[in-house]
């Protein structure tokens, strides 16, 4: 035939939108024109298909070849659309059948050998092909990424040879296992951590509930230290948010099977543009805080990050969702992680340190804390100070608790909440708040005291019952006590 038409996909935010790939064979002087909005990096697929099908031992037409990308509206970058070419241009020249291209989507970077490379986004490819029931051939690596979906048939490929030996029925594709080969996920332990009882029970509660932490202290007091073994302690990925995270991860080509069921944990740098955090590009690719989807955000020596940066997380710290626009195009990214961040109590980190003397003056001082806002301050659940360890907490050789035994009562704690109301107690509405997070005389008093004394906004309010939700759940609690709702008012003084 003189047409051909192979069916791949390309990325867009989260989605991966059908493209039509479509080669025609024309009398006239040999040609390779490519149409339908594609970026250079799919121009640049006109020398590797030619390589890779020469090098496969099948004859490149000597005709005016014109391959068209529909939709054309539709920004078409990465290798990905290589495969798809070649194949479109094997079948118009009538080298192999196109019987199979009706029932099957095809993805995949050719090297000039005709091997397959990975691509980017195989999770999001197969959802998208699960809807429109068809097969999906992609190079093996991403073949095996791809099958964590379930409900769709995916085939690995390791060169263009393979797939056209069996789209002509003379070769058979493999098809990977559905199931994860990964092992637990291994996180470091809090048996390591000496002392700061006050912080990891603050963790604990956070952990819990799905709150955010903001940890401040002299160097060397351990908050990285806690911050790592942070994800150790959260409950076990469900099925669902194990594949929304690898979906994520995908889109920037860093998921690997190893780390499936992994809670994510990301420590961007404090030289890290809004962009790198919150996600953009041309074609917009999603940034620390959606990769730290269902996962851990670790924002070390906060204030040392730019203001503009910083103001960036106040959106998703709400919504749990980020949305990049740009002129043309327009792409949502989930943003649900929790937070946990760290910071000196001035410049130098030596105040109120009981043997190191602060240098920094009270302007100094003031100006530091500045850098955080407050409405940024107001959205962050607890505010702990992590103190410098006495002599006796450094030498002592007993091990903290494990983590094993804090995620234990944190499993039980989400457990009671996801049967109650279905989300961790930091994802409550106002609404929902009112109904489960019920005070008595005593507690109102005290909550009251608290507002006028703290001068607390209407957000701190509900988070200070959220917070105290979380507590009483941890306690196996049913309704919130006095000393619940003090814990957690506690945890909203900011840290001296």
């Amino acid at each position: 035939m003189a047409v051909a038409v192979v069916k791949s996909r390309a990325l867009a935010g989260m989605s991966a939108p059908e493209v039509v790939v479509e080669a025609h064979l024309a009398n006239g002087l040999p040609a390779f024109t490519l149409v339908g909005l594609p970026e250079t990096e799919v121009k640049e697929a006109r020398d590797r298909v030619r390589a890779a099908i020469q090098n496969a031992r099948f004859e490149f037409p000597a005709r005016r070849i014109t391959v068209n990308l529909a939709p054309a509206d539709l920004p078409k970058e990465s290798g990905r659309f290589d495969l798809p070419i070649a194949l479109a241009i094997l079948a118009a020249s009538g080298q192999i059948p196109a019987t199979r291209f009706a029932t099957a989507e095809f993805a995949g970077e050719l090297a000039l050998t005709g091997e397959l490379r990975p691509v980017r986004g195989a999770l999001a490819m197969a959802l998208a092909t699960r809807a429109a029931q068809r097969s999906l051939v992609l190079p093996q690596v991403s073949a095996g990424e791809a099958a964590l979906a379930s409900g769709v048939e995916t085939l690995a490929a390791g060169s263009l040879l393979d797939v056209c030996a069996w789209l002509s029925g003379q070769g058979t594709l493999a098809s990977p296992s559905a199931t994860s080969t990964a092992p637990a996920p291994c996180y470091p332990d809090f048996a390591d951590v000496k002392g700061q009882t006050a912080a990891r029970r603050a963790l604990e509660v956070a952990a819990a509930g799905g709150h955010s932490v903001l940890m401040s202290g002299p160097p060397g007091t351990g908050k990285s230290m806690l911050a790592a073994r942070f994800p150790g302690i959260l409950p076990a990925m469900d099925e669902t948010e194990a594949l929304e995270a690898a979906a994520v991860a995908s889109l920037n080509g860093g998921f690997r099977i190893e780390h499936w069921g992994r809670r994510p944990y990301r420590a961007p740098h404090h030289t890290a543009s809004a962009v790198a955090l919150v996600g953009g590009g041309g074609n917009p690719r999603p940034g620390e805080i959606s990769l730290a989807h269902h996962g851990v955000l670790f924002l070390d020596e906060l204030p040392e990050f730019s203001r503009q940066v910083l103001e960036v997380l106040r959106e998703p710290l709400e919504t749990g969702h980020i949305t990049i626009s740009r002129a043309a195009r327009q792409a949502d990214f989930p943003a649900r992680f929790q937070l946990v961040a760290a910071m000196n109590p001035c410049p130098c980190g030596y105040l109120g340190h009981p043997t190191q003397a602060c240098r920094d003056t009270p302007e100094q001082i003031a100006r530091y804390r500045g850098r955080i806002s407050g409405p940024l301050l107001d959205r962050i659940d607890i505010q702990i100070s992590v103190p410098a360890l006495t002599e006796d907490e450094l030498m002592r050789a007993v091990p903290g608790e494990a983590s094993a035994a804090i995620r234990a009562r944190v499993e039980a704690a989400r457990a009671r909440q996801m049967h109650r109301q279905g989300k961790p107690n930091a994802a409550l509405g106002s609404r929902e708040i009112d109904a489960l997070c019920i005070l008595d005389a005593a507690g109102e008093a005290l909550l009251k005291q608290a507002i006028a004394r703290l001068n607390l906004s209407a957000r701190a309010y509900h988070r200070i019952l959220r917070l105290a939700r979380s507590i009483a759940d941890l306690a196996g609690s049913p309704s919130i006590l006095t000393a619940h709702l003090a814990e957690a008012i506690q945890y909203r003084r900011p840290p001296a």
